[in-house]
């Protein structure tokens, strides 16, 4: 397997107040292509912190990411706003959908970012066929028409997931999937990302739930800012 992602000596602090707050000190981490990681660690380990710096939305005080080979640091605005978009899909706790947009409308957002308005239009077809496909294939074909608010939290983070999935990134980034459902719910997530990594998915789950992190190929353990 290849390497995908790399974290090289990676620090990061937060003020509050007069205090200064050490969330990630000097940690190092390599990813290979197609595997299944989950992070696990206490609440204030630094596992949310480490993700967002992985997936670009935030920077370290020190350290780099590489992604393929190639510094996330390195990149210029444009194209780290393509690599957010178009190499990394974000799964997050609280689903983040708008509930102003349909459940279809929800999961093409990053394919419409990702153009003009004239690309946008070339594009729209194919990308709407694809966005049912994606809820179809996560149990939802009969769902596309609704909206987040008429949904229950497994079938929104079920939306969530396909919008993540929607410019078929390289790199997919899960933070806490299951933390708002309860056991039998996030079980079915679970499922989905397991199958998700079956077929080549490469997946990095943030998680405090150990038995959820044993759902992994391989397991990291947060402590004070460092892999133990």
């Amino acid at each position: 397997m290849s390497e995908i992602l790399r974290a090289s000596g990676l620090y990061k602090s937060y003020k509050m107040g007069q205090s200064k707050i050490e969330v990630l000190r000097g940690l190092n981490l390599s990813v290979q292509s197609g595997r299944f990681i989950a992070i696990v660690g206490a609440s204030g380990s630094g596992k949310s912190t480490l993700l967002h710096i992985l997936g670009a939305l935030d920077e370290p005080d020190a350290g780099s990411v590489e992604f393929e080979g190639k510094r996330l640091d390195k990149l210029g605005a444009g194209r780290l706003n393509q690599f957010r978009n178009k190499m990394v899909g974000f799964v997050f706790q609280f689903y983040h959908l708008l509930d102003e947009l349909n459940v279809l409308e929800n999961v093409m957002l990053p394919a419409m970012a990702q153009s003009g308005i004239v690309g946008w239009l070339k594009r729209r077809a194919g990308a709407r066929k694809h966005a049912k496909s994606l809820l179809e294939q996560l149990g939802l074909s009969d769902r596309i028409t609704h909206k987040p608010y008429q949904l229950s939290g497994g079938e929104r983070q079920r939306v969530a997931i396909a919008r993540a999935l929607m410019n078929k990134p390289r790199l997919l980034l899960a933070d806490e999937p299951t933390g708002n459902l309860d056991s039998e719910t996030g079980n079915g997530i679970l499922k989905i990302l397991e199958e998700l990594n079956g077929n080549g998915q490469t997946i990095v789950m943030v998680t405090h739930d150990e038995k959820n992190a044993h759902r992994a190929q391989r397991v990291i353990r947060l402590a004070d800012g460092k892999i133990v």
